[in-house]
């Protein structure tokens, strides 16, 4: 993948919309709009977060043309997109692959969110112990033309993230976006399992951490909760440059 700078701005529920993308331009070259849910399980369990602990997510009427207008809203900025989508069916993921790859944007499954309500509706976390279901929603995505992404966390019980790493490029996956949690050796163990652009995510705010990641072998790293502080941005977009121009040397 062609991403300049090799930063890429992690989804933000309810937050992560055009505006805050474009605020990035320059600073980061990658962002993932949403989470947005798309079904109604995921669109249910996003209501009920909404509603019972004050969350701020994305529920449009028709999510599929949401994120139809926020990419075209993008389309003339200096910045890749992706869009972050909490689906539960092969079925589910299809119509907004299918306007992710008409616009040149990546599409990321969802086996990130750990809230209890996204779990129990079968998505989010609960996705990486069911490694068959994952690979399959994200074959479908493959499917409709879209460059892939799927978006996973470390520290889950019973998970061996390589492995399913490994089970994901199999099934098509362009792009690994990780959560390291408090591991952030996984990330070496992930690199050698797979095979596309690995993207190395939590506690990225300054040149340790970015060095951290990219010599643990990720291609890029993601900036979470402070992607709305310019100053983080960059200090990580710097890091990021200097490691890879000494790397041309």
């Amino acid at each position: 993948m062609d991403v300049h700078p090799r930063v890429a701005l992690a989804s933000l529920s309810g937050e992560a919309d055009a505006d805050w993308a474009r605020e990035a331009c320059g600073e980061a070259g990658l962002a993932f709009l949403g989470g947005v849910a798309v079904d109604e399980p995921t669109r249910t369990a996003a209501e009920g977060m909404a509603a019972d602990r004050d969350r701020n997510e994305f529920l449009p009427a028709d999510p599929v043309a949401f994120v139809a207008d926020e990419l075209d809203r993008l389309a003339d900025a200096p910045i890749d997109a992706g869009v972050n989508v909490r689906a539960t069916t092969p079925g589910a993921i299809r119509p907004v692959a299918r306007v992710c790859a008409a616009r040149d944007a990546i599409c990321e499954v969802n086996a990130h969110c750990r809230q209890s309500e996204m779990c129990a509706a079968g998505a989010g976390e609960t996705l990486l112990a069911d490694g068959e279901r994952l690979c399959d929603l994200v074959s479908a995505a493959g499917d409709e033309g879209a460059t892939t992404s799927v978006k996973v966390r470390a520290e889950v019980p019973g998970v061996d993230l390589p492995s399913l790493a490994r089970d994901l490029d199999a099934a098509g996956a362009d792009v690994l976006h990780v959560d390291a949690m408090d591991s952030e050796g996984v990330v070496a163990s992930v690199r050698d399992a797979f095979d596309g652009f690995l993207i190395a995510n939590n506690g990225v705010r300054d040149r340790r951490t970015v060095r951290e990641y990219l010599a643990y072998g990720a291609d890029a790293v993601s900036i979470g909760r402070p992607s709305d502080d310019r100053a983080v941005r960059e200090r990580v977009r710097d890091a990021v440059e200097e490691w890879f121009a000494n790397e041309r040397e």
